[in-house]
């Protein structure tokens, strides 16, 4: 491949991992919105999501790649059978682990959040063993040659509907009374109360959004991958909230952005330096941004936060 073909290759890879990072940012950057809390459970949240669509895979008995509709219903009932059974974990995280800690000083509820990750790591292993598993594969390998790369279909199938679900929520929080009231929340909380409007409904709401969308961004990962193991989330999530963090943390655009700029500079430094250095090559770049502008790539939009 010649140097342009190269680049080009990564790029689309870059997009495609970047997507899913995008997914999981966006739960990480709707709760601090809302509450300026950073939920370092997010990214164990993103792991069950990828658990819970390799256990319908394994329930449905998927062992070949499928086709036409057929592929469409399994790919629709894995996304949300995942999607609901995260969100109800999010809805219980919120309401067990972090509504009592509320009024708490900033630091007992990030210590929490870490207790949170490291039960729900524990409880993948023991359910499902500490070994990687592999997932079925479920997409035939469909690809074609553009400008002397290779694209795939199961990345069309992660750069569309990651599109779509970002576009989603997006216009939730922009056009809909859901969404003015996370806004609104985002300002002020006693003043929301004082208005009337359910404070912790709305917390509640904005933790199940955020864990629906990585639970889709965990089965999106396994299917790219092939393989999923129980600490998947911890190195996944970290890198979500630095997406969220490079885009501008509260900013859901921002998140957007920042996710897909971290996985074009992960695939490009993977395919011109080393895949042992690209995570490393990522985060240097990524300090040097944020030395230059520490707000992020957008900046903290607060009309827009949720």
């Amino acid at each position: 491949m010649t140097p342009l073909q190269v680049f080009f290759q990564q790029l689309l890879n870059g997009l495609t991992i970047g997507s899913i990072y995008a997914l999981i940012a966006l739960g990480y950057t709707m709760v601090y919105g809302v509450i300026q809390l950073i939920n370092f459970a997010h990214g164990e949240v993103f792991m069950v999501g990828a658990y819970a669509a390799l256990t319908i895979l394994l329930v449905l008995g998927i062992a070949q790649p499928l086709v036409g509709w057929l592929l469409v219903g399994v790919v629709l009932l894995c996304g949300i059978a995942s999607m609901a059974g995260c969100g109800l974990l999010g809805l219980g995280i919120e309401r067990f682990a972090y509504r009592p800690l509320r009024t708490a000083p900033r630091l007992s509820a990030l210590i929490t959040a870490i207790g949170v990750s490291f039960v729900l790591q524990n409880v993948v292993m023991l359910l499902y063993g500490a070994t990687d598993r592999r997932f079925p594969p479920v997409i035939a390998p469909l690809r074609w040659e553009v400008a002397g790369a290779t694209v795939t279909i199961l990345q069309v199938i992660i750069w569309v509907s990651s599109a779509v679900l970002m576009l989603g929520v997006q216009a939730l929080v922009m056009r809909t009374r859901l969404g003015r009231a996370m806004r609104a929340a985002s300002h002020d909380l006693t003043a929301c109360r004082l208005l009337g409007i359910p404070v912790d409904r709305v917390i509640a709401v904005t933790f199940c959004i955020g864990s629906a969308l990585a639970a889709f961004g965990g089965m999106l990962f396994g299917v790219y991958y092939n393989t999923i193991n129980f600490h998947d989330g911890y190195l996944t999530g970290l890198k979500a909230f630095t997406a969220a963090v490079l885009g501008g943390i509260g900013n859901i655009p921002g998140a957007m952005v920042g996710g897909l700029v971290l996985g074009v500079l992960e695939a490009l430094g993977a395919g011109y330096l080393s895949a042992q250095w690209k995570n490393a090559f990522a985060f240097v770049v990524l300090v040097a941004l944020l030395l230059w502008k520490p707000t992020g790539l957008l900046g903290e939009r607060v009309a827009e936060r949720a």
